[in-house]
């Protein structure tokens, strides 16, 4: 799995690190980040929804290709 922010588009919102917070957290400046070394989601089921409660779609979620 892959997980892009678009940093342009997030609001800080915080929608992504309430529904995975195992993956997602906000930075200094309160923007949408990658907890270090969950780049790939780790496996955690709740990635997709937490892009989707996205309300500005800054979020995507990708397969990566092996």
């Amino acid at each position: 799995m892959h997980i892009d922010i678009d940093k342009e588009t997030c609001i800080g919102a915080g929608q992504c690190a309430l529904a995975a917070p195992g993956v997602f957290t906000q930075d200094d400046d309160g923007f949408s980040a990658i907890l270090p070394g969950r780049e790939d989601g780790g496996g955690d089921p709740m990635v997709r929804e937490a892009a989707r409660a996205c309300p500005v779609a800054a979020i995507t979620v990708s397969e990566t290709v092996s």
